[in-house]
């Protein structure tokens, strides 16, 4: 056995490294349920955007899936449907983006900012 070689050292670093390893199996677990929760709860939210000053309304949820759309009376002339397209086109896009942004929003919160897409999550 060489000088001052003591099997219980080796052991010791080895159940501290790995207790160290468990601690952050454990937090690394804690995260992804917190995501997990955080991600349902941001699909059940609602975003909602208007355009044409308020006669076209959207609401859309966190899945991006469009759950309403309002037109009032006065946005619809027979001369006028491809710009009430276009005004339909805006308030959606603007609802996604409102989506979209509280999503990094609350992620990055929990994260850290950290990139996650890098890690393949």
């Amino acid at each position: 056995m060489a000088k001052g070689y003591s099997g219980r050292g080796m052991r010791g670093m080895g159940g501290k490294s790995g207790g160290m390893n468990m601690n952050m199996i454990r937090q690394a677990q804690k995260m992804q349920m917190d995501m997990q929760k955080m991600q349902g709860e941001l699909e059940e939210k609602e975003y909602t955007a208007q355009a044409g000053g308020g006669v076209i309304k959207v609401v859309v949820n966190g899945k991006h899936e469009l759950k309403n759309l309002t037109i009032l009376p006065e946005a619809v002339e027979p001369e006028e449907v491809e710009l009430l397209q276009d005004m339909i086109l805006l308030a959606v896009n603007e609802a996604m983006h409102q989506a979209d942004q509280d999503a990094s929003g609350t992620m990055s919160k929990l994260t850290g900012g950290m990139n996650l897409g890098s890690l393949g999550l």
